[in-house]
């Protein structure tokens, strides 16, 4: 998930919650975790760090955090290796089979749970001890058996967005604030003008976050979950039941923007700035991007729709720009100085502000001078939220959405019931527990 945000000047204060996965096979990282670091404290190094946030940061700005961070440490130099979320992944997890993962990796927290199952990643909870670090200011980690294997450098939230133009047209004076005002809005939006629908979702199984970001994430808005005690939990489960059959219903009903199975994450941004839809879930990094792309449009931010009558606390579908250290990397001691730069609190606040985004350091402020509104909205409804995200760290995360979408495209076809949709999809993800 390639996501950016802003925030206000007031510190985050919150925790993701580490996910223990038992499936996990025990891994002895010990031999092979480069322990010649030790020995190269005082050498001249260089350490290759791959990630996908140079690209969705302005021009050179993560270079020139990697610059600063020389000045400090004029014996270690970070070459960065910059390419576009979606070939990443790929290159990352074929890079971990083959053991030439760069130094310093950037991570997503669906790709962690495989890459811990390879050997590949450094135990961070070592790196810290030896570095006699204090994790406290960590918002939060992620690790397995009681160790950590990634550590979100800056998060980013999900709310709703709605054309405020389209909405109007169609008599609609707020934005919905539960799933049956949503489910009518969109059917009024897609009723009222030719051309333009109420919601845009991306369910193609190409690239299947859809199924976090556009189905589980209405349950999640509500209190609900997926899981029970670590494990699937989708059948008789009425907030999962729910969020597919109200999707479903948009869908079916032709509330959506046609041809959701071949559209892509980034399809949203672009049919919301051409006002071909009033809806839409997706990452706050966005504002800018629609600002840019259509300076005279009035949108708004507010929470996702949440179940009819539930009254708790509110869930926010929330990812992260993770990092992680190569199990095979020689450079494990200079690699932890660059994390702990990154995670430091005046580092930690510059880089949140330039990528628009939540802190990863509990303690850091971000600067919000001149930042659009849309922003501190986002951050009030953040700070009277939840932040969730339930496949961070599961096992094979993209197949267990694959599979969903599988079934689901199916259960939209008319083929399966709901029901018997959501069986089948709870049978093959725990082949993968």
């Amino acid at each position: 998930m390639s996501n950016e945000a802003r925030i206000s000047k007031r510190p985050v204060r919150w925790a993701l919650g580490a996910v223990a996965v038992a499936a996990a096979t025990a891994l002895t990282l010990a031999g092979c975790s480069g322990g010649s670091g030790g020995n190269t404290a005082n050498q001249k190094v260089t350490l290759t760090f791959s990630q996908w946030w140079a690209p969705e940061m302005p021009s050179g700005a993560l270079q020139g955090i990697a610059d600063s961070f020389h000045k400090e440490h004029p014996n270690i130099t970070v070459k960065l290796i910059s390419a576009p979320f979606a070939s990443l992944q790929t290159q990352t997890i074929s890079e971990a089979a083959s053991g030439t993962l760069p130094d310093i990796v950037g991570l997503d927290g669906s790709w962690v749970n495989p890459l811990y199952k390879q050997g590949a990643l450094y135990n961070l909870s070592d790196a810290m001890k030896s570095a006699k670090y204090d994790d406290s200011d960590l918002a939060s980690q992620v690790g397995f058996k009681g160790s950590t294997y990634m550590i979100p450098v800056v998060n980013f939230v999900y709310p709703l967005f709605t054309n405020d133009a389209i909405l109007a047209k169609a008599g609609i004076s707020t934005p919905p604030a539960t799933w049956s005002e949503f489910t009518a809005d969109a059917k009024k939006i897609s009723s009222s003008e030719s051309g333009v629908k109420g919601w845009v979702v991306p369910l193609g199984t190409t690239n299947p976050n859809g199924v976090q970001n556009d189905i589980l994430s209405w349950a999640w808005a509500s209190g609900g979950s997926m899981l029970s005690n670590g494990q699937p939990n989708l059948t008789g489960n009425p907030d999962v039941t729910g969020a597919v059959d109200m999707v479903k219903d948009l869908v079916t009903s032709n509330s959506v923007l046609p041809g959701a199975n071949g559209l892509q994450e980034t399809d949203k941004v672009t049919n919301f700035i051409n006002g071909r839809v009033g809806m839409m879930i997706d990452s706050l990094a966005h504002v800018t991007t629609i600002t840019k792309g259509d300076p005279s449009l009035k949108f708004t931010v507010s929470a996702q729709p949440v179940k009819d009558g539930y009254t708790g606390t509110k869930g926010m579908l929330t990812a992260s720009w993770g990092i992680g250290v190569s199990a095979k990397t020689k450079y494990p001691t200079q690699s932890w100085e660059f994390i702990q730069y990154l995670m430091s609190q005046q580092t930690n606040s510059k880089l949140s502000t330039l990528a628009n985004g939540f802190p990863g350091n509990k303690t850091s402020t971000p600067d919000f001078t001149g930042a659009d509104p849309h922003f501190q909205t986002a951050f009030g409804i953040y700070q009277k939220s939840k932040p969730v995200n339930e496949f961070t760290g599961l096992p094979a995360a993209d197949q267990l959405m694959t599979s969903f979408l599988t079934e689901f495209q199916k259960s939209v076809a008319g083929q399966e019931s709901t029901s018997k949709m959501l069986q089948n999809v709870q049978s093959q993800w725990k082949q993968q527990f």
